[in-house]
């Protein structure tokens, strides 16, 4: 019962913040001695003020430019960070305080790390990892089935980890991370250097574990072909701050406006003609029988609501829809967020969280990340 009621909770941030201490560095021999002597200490906030949830089967895609504090939340989430303000919740377990008990409950893979020992053979590393976690012989032997199945995992899983492919290794280590049957998965630029033939397939397998297997998955990536494909629900982090949290389509709808309706019509109206375009669209051009509509107004509608105007109104006979690609819109958001310079925010969208901080070390600053197996 008390492990079922951790698992519905899934992801739970309430006000995580972290600050970095470094020492600052003076110039020249005499200000190394000065900085051995007498060290000047700075603290810059990584992430300040973080509160999100992700429920059991969902999947969440945490997004943001370099260095906005994404990989520190990770960090703090799966317990390798303790936070300097606020508090985290996995599956009901506190990350930090309760190490172990949390690492049972979680799988994660850090697309530039492997939780794999390099010189074994993949499957080798897959037993030992079924010792550490004490996976029952069958349940191990059904999983690594199921993973193979859906990756392919037996063409390669008897080489060893040093010699697969980028490609190949993710895959192990996805099931590597999966192995001992985890609630939550957390997953940091997993495809990242993959081709697309391997990216389909960790997709697809993502999207197994969700929707059947009733996983909590917690996704970061600059691959927007990926969210698209993945994600309902987008948070948004920005100089360690959450600036937009909410569906992607609400997102897409806010920062997405350029579309262009391509028409081609039976009757099409003459320039500076009496007969005006439905409200919030707008005539771009016209190429004979074909005319071009785009938005109009602010907030401009969306493009659905669009075509049904331009339906109602003319006498159609073609269509082709032009929009914003999902990279497009995600640029508008980060751009629109940084030079807002932390002003009234997205309450009325219903996206949640809003503002930005001027400060931050962002993800590079982290340091290192403990290999997969050490947690």
């Amino acid at each position: 019962m008390a492990a079922s009621r951790d698992a519905a909770e899934g992801i739970v941030a309430l006000g995580l913040g972290k600050t970095f201490h470094t020492t600052v560095r003076r110039p020249g021999f005499g200000g190394a001695l000065r900085s051995l002597v007498d060290p000047q200490r700075v603290a810059k906030a990584a992430v300040q003020d973080i509160s999100f949830s992700v429920g059991r089967g969902q999947l969440l895609a945490l997004l943001g430019p370099n260095g906005a504090g994404k990989s520190t939340t990770i960090k703090m989430l799966t317990g390798i960070l303790t936070p300097t303000t606020g508090e985290a919740r996995i599956a009901g377990v506190v990350p930090y305080r309760e190490r172990e008990r949390n690492a049972r409950n979680i799988g994660a893979v850090f697309g530039q790390r492997t939780q794999l020992w390099w010189d074994l053979p993949a499957r080798e590393s897959f037993s030992i990892l079924r010792d550490i976690y004490g996976v029952p012989e069958a349940e191990h032997r059904a999983r690594l089935r199921e993973f193979d199945g859906l990756l392919e995992l037996s063409e390669f899983w008897g080489t060893r980890v040093r010699h697969l492919s980028l490609g190949q290794r993710v895959r192990c280590d996805l099931a590597a991370a999966l192995l001992h049957d985890p609630a939550i998965v957390f997953l940091d630029e997993p495809t990242i250097g993959m081709d697309v033939v391997v990216k389909e397939q960790v997709r697809g397998f993502l999207r197994h574990q969700v929707e059947q297997r009733g996983r909590t998955v917690l996704l970061t990536t600059h691959d927007m072909t990926e969210v698209a494909r993945l994600a309902e629900r987008v948070v948004l982090i920005n100089h360690g701050r959450i600036v937009l949290d909410g569906p992607l389509a609400e997102i897409r709808r806010r920062f997405g406006g350029t579309w262009q309706i391509h028409a081609t019509l039976t009757d099409p109206p003459a320039a500076g003609a009496a007969d005006a375009p439905p409200p919030g669209v707008r005539v771009l051009r016209r190429e004979g029988p074909r005319v071009v509509f785009g938005p109009d107004g602010d907030p401009a509608p969306a493009v659905h609501e669009a075509l049904k105007r331009i339906i109602e109104r003319y006498q159609v006979t073609d269509l082709a829809l032009e929009e914003n690609d999902l990279e497009d819109v995600m640029r508008a958001a980060y751009l629109r967020r940084d030079t807002d310079d932390g002003a009234a925010g997205l309450g009325d969208t219903g996206l949640g969280n809003t503002g930005l901080g001027n400060t931050g070390l962002g993800d590079s600053t982290d340091g290192a990340v403990p290999a997969g197996r050490s947690s």
